[in-house]
């Protein structure tokens, strides 16, 4: 009779969906998840939650296979040595093996004033936070969102397009993903939106005051609400709990997604640095790993050797209000193209990827391992990332110690 294997995953994004589903495939598996929301966040839909067309939440019933427990709470330090987690209830949980998959949430802003008087939009809590003071801010209101990235477009279109007067700082940049076709097509759209594009070196922010907005060139604009969503950082627990990190907190792996610490300990999504090069944080990316570290677990629980991260990108989505959007085609790489889809039917391809990244996980619940798009070729521009930086992609033997 084989024993039983006790596999805890810490966070129940993307990632940890997706890991935690394909972990299932083993009846001498036990998961738990540890989330400190009872919903799943569907995260790429921030902005619609922001704008009043989403509730961006999805039932666990609807994408966690029902072999999963979930526990609803925080972990507030790993004790990799001893094999368990302290949670914020007080509690604790022992493993055998750990999957660390917190994801990300805003960065702490270091501009003057704007931890005090703009509002982030990272995660859950922080949209839904904003709501209320969109609703109390009278329509003709100046709304300025900081940060040209997909979240800070898709969050000036949506509100451009409710009737909000907005005002999109870029600090540089506008969509610096983009190839310069498509970034011509989104600032196009968001003309005619309505939105007021401010680009260039002039356009960084030094000061945020209750009903303002400070730029470089000493401009000041009025602003009532002020939306942050210039960077994105990870959780301190893998700090706090004296594993290695990269400078921003992502937790250091291999290849394949192991511990550079611990061979129990592994990390995907958001959270993780393979090789100290992590990929672009982005559901496109955090799914493919969730299976990854999952299969990893898997293949160490039967003896066998892990493979390593095969890891391609092919496009990056944005929505620019209800009606249009952009599909911006990239090299497996994840360098941007020039061809793209944009109009409606870039609206179009952008709810069928959100709609998408759902059903992957849902389909991974009901018939776990049947999820393949971490073994799409990926490998050889991955290798070349390795290569330039030096690194290695061979994978340390499954008996290392911790």
């Amino acid at each position: 009779m084989n024993e039983n294997t006790e596999v805890v995953v810490i966070g129940g994004g993307y990632a940890g969906v997706m890991a935690a589903n394909r972990l299932t495939q083993r009846a001498d598996v036990t998961v738990t998840l540890v989330n400190p929301r009872p919903d799943f966040v569907h995260r790429i839909r921030l902005h619609q939650l922001v704008g009043g067309t989403d509730g961006a939440v999805v039932d666990y019933r609807d994408v966690l296979a029902a072999g999963v427990r979930l526990v609803v709470d925080t972990v507030t330090r790993i004790d990799a040595a001893g094999r368990g987690l302290e949670l914020a209830s007080g509690g604790t949980l022992g493993y055998d093996y750990l999957v660390y998959a917190v994801g990300s949430g805003s960065a702490d802003p270091s501009v003057p004033g704007a931890a005090e008087y703009a509002y982030p939009i990272g995660t859950f809590e922080e949209a839904r936070r904003l709501r209320p003071v969109l609703d109390a801010a009278p329509a003709t209101a100046p709304v300025t969102v900081v940060g040209a990235g997909p979240t800070g477009i898709e969050t000036a279109a949506e509100l451009a397009e409710a009737g909000r007067a907005v005002t999109l700082v870029c600090g540089g940049v506008l969509g610096p993903y983009l190839h310069p076709r498509g970034r011509r097509s989104v600032a196009r759209r968001l003309a005619r939106l309505g939105v007021t594009v401010l680009d260039g070196p002039d356009s960084k922010v030094t000061a945020v005051t209750p009903d303002a907005v400070r730029l470089g060139g000493g401009r000041e604009l009025p602003s009532t609400v002020t939306i942050w969503t210039a960077g994105f950082g990870v959780p301190d627990l893998a700090v706090r709990s004296g594993l290695s990190t990269d400078a921003l907190g992502r937790l250091l792996t291999d290849e394949t997604l192991t511990s550079i610490d611990d061979d129990r300990v592994f990390a995907a999504g958001d959270s993780a640095a393979p090789s100290g090069l992590p990929l672009r944080m982005s559901c496109q990316a955090a799914m493919p790993m969730g299976a990854r570290a999952a299969d990893t677990v898997l293949s160490l629980i039967g003896g066998e050797r892990p493979e390593t991260l095969n890891q391609s990108f092919a496009a990056q989505c944005i929505s620019l209000g209800r009606g249009d959007g952009i599909f911006q085609f990239a090299k497996r790489s994840d360098v941007a193209v020039w061809f793209n889809i944009d109009g409606r039917l870039g609206a179009k391809l952008k709810e069928t990827v959100c709609q998408g990244v759902v059903k992957h996980l849902a389909d991974e619940a009901a018939k776990p391992g049947g999820y393949r798009l971490h073994r799409v070729g990926g490998g050889p521009a991955r290798r070349q990332q390795l290569e330039r930086a030096g690194r290695s992609e061979t994978p340390a033997p499954a008996g290392r110690g911790a």
